[in-house]
């Protein structure tokens, strides 16, 4: 039924993107702290003397528990109000409670991640390529944010999508020409390995010149998940597209007085939108540009 009816498909699937992305708020906001408390933990452990006993969180705290509330009063948000876009539309942008203002970031992801999944359905449809496309899209969508506000890319993302991506390709087996995933299992694990030897090589050059740290060890895994996924011949599109438009989004905003010169600018967010462009336009993008297709 839903081969024969892309628009119904098109709509679940932008109806579960809207899902997926209100979860995805509870990911970006909760796992950097997940992370900060896990490190504070294994810091306490190490210091505290022997026969000691490390402090240890009142409560727990993890994707599902607490449940979600209002930052400014600790109220419970109630589930009418956590429909995506919906509720926070409904509530004009304010805690019900207290009238504190909520961030539009939060139904701006939801909206993102629906559109997003529509797309992604549509240029794919009822096939093993769109739930691919999904899968390694929402997690663009987590780490992009989590490096915006915390410049992090946490293994915890990274690394199951890197193995994702080669599973991907084992278990769903060749794909037709016309795919995203048209590399297969061979390409994906060269590109995997190429991504992350090529930045960990930039890395400690840079380092090695200007004795300074350009980027974080993140940004390897997150271009070996890419490529893994994508296949070594995206190589080169997707390190020029991020590089480019990293350093003229930098540039400026510098020039705008947005970001002071010394400031470290993340790099994921760039990476992640490139494989996004890669995965949706690559090929088109390799005939157009035919000197980006520097790989068979």
């Amino acid at each position: 039924m839903l081969q024969s009816a892309p628009f119904l498909l098109v709509g679940l699937a932008t109806l579960l993107g809207l899902l997926v992305g209100s979860f995805l708020n509870v990911v970006i906001y909760r796992l950097p702290v997940m992370m900060e408390r896990a490190w504070r933990r294994e810091s306490e452990a190490l210091l505290v003397p022997a026969g000691g006993s490390a402090a240890v969180a009142a409560e727990p705290f993890d994707l599902v528990r607490p449940r979600s509330a209002c930052p400014a009063c600790k109220a419970p948000i109630k589930a009418r109000h956590n429909v995506p876009v919906l509720g926070w539309l409904w509530l004009r942008g304010r805690c019900a409670a207290c009238g504190a203002p909520i961030s539009a970031r939060y139904p701006v992801v939801e909206a993102l991640t629906g559109l997003v999944s529509g797309f992604l359905v549509w240029q794919f449809g009822y096939t093993p390529d769109a739930l691919g496309a999904l899968v390694l899209t929402w997690s663009l969508i987590a780490l992009t944010m989590i490096d915006l506000d915390h410049q992090l890319l946490p293994d915890s993302i990274t690394l199951p999508l890197l193995w994702a991506g080669l599973l991907f390709h084992l278990v769903a087996g060749p794909r037709p020409d016309t795919s995203p995933f048209a590399a297969g299992l061979a390409d994906g694990v060269i590109g995997a390995m190429a991504g992350y030897l090529s930045l960990w090589l930039v890395y400690h050059g840079f380092r090695l010149v200007t004795g300074k740290e350009g980027m974080g060890y993140g940004d390897f895994k997150l271009f070996a998940a890419l490529l893994a996924w994508l296949g070594y011949q995206m190589f080169l599109p997707i390190l020029l597209l991020s590089a480019l438009t990293g350093a003229v989004t930098g540039v400026a905003l510098i020039a705008l007085g947005r970001h002071a010169r010394q400031e470290p600018i993340p790099f994921g967010p760039y990476l992640a939108a490139a494989g996004f462009v890669a995965l949706a336009w690559g090929e088109p993008l390799l005939t157009a540009v035919p000197f980006l297709r520097i790989f068979p």
